[in-house]
């Protein structure tokens, strides 16, 4: 595989040292880690031995790898020349057929218990998986080949993460997230989710580099979705959130509100149950507005489990929680930590205050969904 890009190699050459070292700073930072990190991080990424990487496609589009394909921070020549060693991925590979297949198998017995196993698309398990074929096997057969003798797994994609379109209504492969497979056949390999239909290239890449720089995965959710990436909801970081506060919405396609920037609630987005870093980090770094709400279209949840794909898309969301931007500091202690009783008195009051202006605001957002009220 290696021989077909290694033409674009000769790039890496004009990078100095200085700017790869920012670059790593700038990474560090972006994973949760001190900016001193950059060094640590340049360290791992230019290593010697680097990490083997096998990619199983299952039921997809291609759409995981094509992202990658618009990173810059590391290019893809970069990434598969300088940072992991991808040793099968049928993308990418010059080999096909036969030639493939021992090479995917001399890569297993190389690096059994070594090597990252990188899963796009879901998995069909129903008839026994027959609906998703690689070299005569199924995918769910070789899933549970290759992940049993990972060292981790990462499923990229909302399709290997939840499903994703393959497991709309009504599923008729049996269109099985890669986790719970995992889960259903006692499989203890760890498995990080990194949901999205595509997912920014960096939450993947961030997650690889925290992986070579510190030896073990980053903290996870409940989901299993690095924190770093799926911490807080869309919601809390849209540049279209003051309107939202304040009352304005966007009514119809086109309409002033629209045209203006007001927020898009009222025409389905799913901002506010949907956890995703999409207005922090933005996407093919072109700069702002490259992603859905910032080009005018509600975003529809395509990162989480149960929404994206499932719920109707022009449908109003489910708030989560009402949430304050991230640049107002926080009033209450994390959870699972205690608080003064000064402290909690005072959280009672603001508490109630939110309680009753959340109350407030779904009353009027019912109003104006009822009779088409005038913008404030």
């Amino acid at each position: 595989m290696n021989q077909r890009i290694q033409g674009l190699g000769n790039r890496l050459a004009e990078v100095s040292r200085r700017d790869f070292i920012k670059w790593c700073s700038a990474a560090a930072v972006y994973l949760g880690l001190p900016a001193g990190m950059g060094e640590k991080i340049a360290e791992a990424a230019t290593a010697p031995q680097r990490p083997p990487v096998l990619w199983l496609s299952a039921q997809e589009c291609t759409g995981c790898g094509e992202t990658l394909l618009r990173a810059n921070h590391p290019t893809l020549e970069t990434l598969i020349l300088d940072v992991i060693s991808l040793e099968y991925y049928e993308t990418l590979n010059t080999g096909a057929g036969h030639q493939a297949e021992e090479a995917r198998v001399e890569a297993m017995k190389k690096y059994e218990g070594q090597y990252i196993l990188v899963v796009d698309g879901s998995i069909p398990v129903k008839d026994d998986g027959i609906y998703c074929k690689i070299g005569g096997k199924t995918a769910l057969s070789l899933l549970e080949e290759m992940g049993s003798k990972a060292f981790a797994t990462i499923a990229i994609g909302s399709c290997s993460s939840w499903g994703g379109v393959p497991s709309a209504d009504p599923n008729p492969t049996g269109a099985t997230p890669v986790h719970q497979i995992f889960k259903d056949k006692g499989i203890k390999t760890p498995v990080v989710n990194i949901p999205g239909c595509p997912p920014n290239p960096y939450n993947f890449l961030g997650t690889v580099l925290y992986f070579l720089t510190l030896k073990k995965l980053p903290e996870l959710d409940a989901e299993l979705r690095p924190k770093f990436a799926y911490g807080r909801l869309i919601h809390e970081n849209c540049e279209r959130r003051p309107h939202f506060d304040a009352g304005r919405f966007a009514k119809q396609f086109g309409d002033e509100g629209h045209r203006q920037g007001h927020c898009l609630y009222m025409l389905g987005c799913k901002g506010p149950e949907t956890f995703n870093n999409c207005p922090a980090i933005l996407f093919n770094d072109v700069g702002s507005g490259a992603w859905p709400v910032g080009t005018g279209h509600p975003c529809f949840g395509c990162s989480e489990k149960g929404v994206g794909f499932h719920a109707p898309l022009h449908s109003p969301a489910r708030p989560i929680y009402v949430t304050p931007p991230t640049l107002y500091a926080s009033v209450f202690p994390e959870q699972g930590k205690g608080a003064s009783g000064t402290a909690a008195a005072l959280a009672a009051g603001i508490a109630g205050a939110v309680i009753g202006a959340g109350a407030a605001m779904a009353k009027n957002l019912g109003k104006s969904s009822e009779d088409g009220g005038e913008e404030k």
